[in-house]
């Protein structure tokens, strides 16, 4: 699983629509049930957005073409299977 994060030094970009432009480039890459939002909240990155703005990415995600069901996927439905799979 490939967790993308919200950081400039990740996505080049630290908007919503950069960050789903690298979740979309990952996609193409390895497929999307391998793609999940990776936002790393520790304390250790600056980010532009954080996850209150999750309408934005979503929009952003719709902007640039991703499907309903891609974005389902990326938004939780990719980490929810991989952590069931792993906690069975």
């Amino acid at each position: 699983m490939i967790g993308i994060g919200y950081w400039e030094d990740v996505t080049c970009d630290d908007s919503p629509l950069g960050v789903a432009r690298t979740i979309q480039a990952a996609i193409d890459l390895v497929g999307e049930d391998h793609v999940a939002l990776g936002s790393d909240y520790d304390g250790t990155v600056t980010t532009g957005f954080d996850t209150a703005e999750l309408a934005a990415l979503t929009q952003a995600m719709l902007d640039i073409g991703l499907t309903e069901a891609q974005i389902r996927k990326v938004a939780g439905g990719n980490m929810v299977r991989v952590l069931r799979d792993r906690l069975n």
